[in-house]
């Protein structure tokens, strides 16, 4: 399904910095309270791990609320569901500055995540709105450019505030970041899908959308690209302070060097994917980057397996494994997208959700592993890596005739 108005001129950096504001928001409130963790344990009386469950609680919030956002944008278009998760984002971050156990802070991260994952579907869908596959791809890329500072500088702003202030002030600082997002969509965002390309669609024909979007091989397969080759991120994330720091005795400053040096890592190779846009089609870019991650996970198991005593191995696979994702993830987002047409926003929360339980998955996977912390996270990653290179590969050139 295409749509008839699609626009292929270059789009303004300054709409895909709105955009990926929008789409940070949530990382944001996810990396930024992580060095927080022990203080509020302490005054709650509980254990770090049990403070910890509001992480996977904000992701359940994060899938979740995509998957109600995608049709209602579809309907009434992209703005109004803006208004109304940014509205709920902020007053969600406002009660976690006054809870008083772990059980309210869960429930409101639950919340904050409800209306924080309403950017990044929007975003998307008026990506796919306003442009055509090939364009899509090189915005997709400069937003991931973006969107990566945020885990560069969340963890480094949450540990400065807590130097100076209590860890509910992390909460009003995310509710500041929400207020300042909604200003800007109220000023600077413009809506994307006219009333006349909206979907009238009530409770069945949303179920009956979602299954034939995800019915459709032209969209599943680059989801399941995507998906698979980002859940490596989860991977990393859940394992490396296990292997970085217990195993090779980083030190809490060392490791969010680490942490963001992959990040930039991302950015890079965003860019890279963006000059090599003239030299390659945008299924082979999405190859590059499932060939890099292939190698990276492969050396990771051979280290792992020969039990390395030594990082500076370790650290090249580990940023080769994650920056690829800046080949895998907008390449296959603009080809899951590229013929959604009017149902973006469907399709858009369908894609979000799906990477979140990808995550989720891969954190679960690694409880059951029974070997050491590197060899256990390189054989999911490996499985990941896998499961997305064999989608990628039955990708067929015929679905990119409309790009």
């Amino acid at each position: 399904m295409t749509s008839n108005k699609i626009v292929q001129q270059p789009y303004a950096m300054s709409w895909i910095v709105l955009l990926a504001a929008l789409s940070a928001l949530g990382p944001l409130s996810i990396d930024m309270y992580l060095s927080a963790l022990p203080a509020m344990a302490a005054d709650f009386g509980v254990s770090t791990q049990m403070v910890s469950n509001s992480l996977p609680a904000y992701f359940f919030g994060l899938a979740v609320g995509q998957l109600i956002y995608g049709p209602i944008s579809d309907r009434i278009g992209r703005k109004p569901p803006l208004y109304f998760g940014l509205c709920l984002y902020i007053g969600a971050s406002l009660l976690c500055v006054f809870v008083q156990d772990e059980w309210s802070l869960i429930t409101a991260r639950i919340l904050q995540a409800l209306g924080g994952c309403v950017g990044v579907v929007m975003a998307r869908a008026a990506i796919r709105d306003r442009l055509d596959m090939h364009s899509a791809a090189q915005a997709f890329a400069s937003m991931m450019i973006v969107t990566a500072i945020a885990p560069i500088i969340a963890p480094s702003l949450g540990a400065w505030i807590l130097k100076f202030y209590e860890w509910n002030t992390i909460f009003l600082v995310l509710m500041g970041c929400g207020l300042l997002s909604l200003a800007c969509v109220h000023f600077l965002f413009k809506e994307t899908l006219e009333p006349e390309r909206r979907l009238k669609l009530n409770f069945q024909q949303v179920l009956s959308l979602y299954r034939s979007i995800f019915q459709d091989p032209s969209f599943r397969r680059p989801l399941y690209a995507g998906c698979f080759s980002g859940a490596v991120m989860f991977c990393y994330i859940s394992a490396s302070s296990a292997i970085l720091m217990d195993r090779y005795h980083f030190t809490e400053q060392q490791f969010a060097y680490a942490f963001g040096a992959n990040a930039v890592g991302i950015m890079l190779f965003s860019t890279l994917n963006k000059r090599l846009a003239g030299r390659f089609s945008i299924l082979q870019r999405l190859k590059i980057g499932s060939y890099l991650q292939f190698a990276g996970v492969s050396a990771l198991i051979l280290l792992g397996w020969l039990g390395v005593n030594s990082v500076l191995w370790v650290l090249p696979g580990m940023f080769v494994i994650v920056a690829a994702i800046g080949f895998t993830g907008p390449n296959a987002m603009a080809l899951a997208m590229a013929e959604q047409g009017e149902r973006a926003g469907t399709a858009s929360a369908i894609m979000g959700s799906m990477q979140f339980v990808c995550g989720l998955l891969a954190g679960v996977l690694l409880n059951f592993m029974l070997w050491q912390a590197l060899l256990n996270m390189a054989l999911i990653m490996l499985v990941f890596v896998c499961i997305s290179a064999w989608t990628i590969f039955k990708i067929k050139m015929p679905s990119l005739k409309n790009a």
